[in-house]
C-alpha cells in the first residue's frame, strides 16, 4: 500500500471516530461536521481507487483482501 493510500484510510478512519463521538455526546453540529467530513474522505479515496469504504473490523481490512 502507497503512502497515498494509507494516508487516505487513516482519513476515513479518524472521520468514522469523529462521527462516532459526536454521535454520542449528542452533538448534532459536530456530527453533521463530522459525517460532511467522512463523506468527503470516502469521495476522494473512492476517485482514487482506495477501498474505504468498511471500517477495518467489519471486513475492509487485510484478513478479507480488502
Amino acid at each position: 500500500m502507497d503512502g497515498f493510500a494509507e494516508a487516505m484510510l487513516e482519513r476515513v478512519r479518524v472521520a468514522r471516530e469523529a462521527v462516532a463521538a459526536a454521535g454520542r455526546a449528542g452533538d448534532a453540529y459536530a456530527l453533521a461536521v463530522a459525517c460532511d467530513e467522512l463523506d468527503d474522505a470516502l469521495r476522494i479515496a473512492r476517485a482514487n481507487g482506495v477501498e474505504a469504504d468498511l471500517p477495518e473490523d467489519e471486513g475492509g481490512g487485510a484478513e478479507s483482501g480488502g
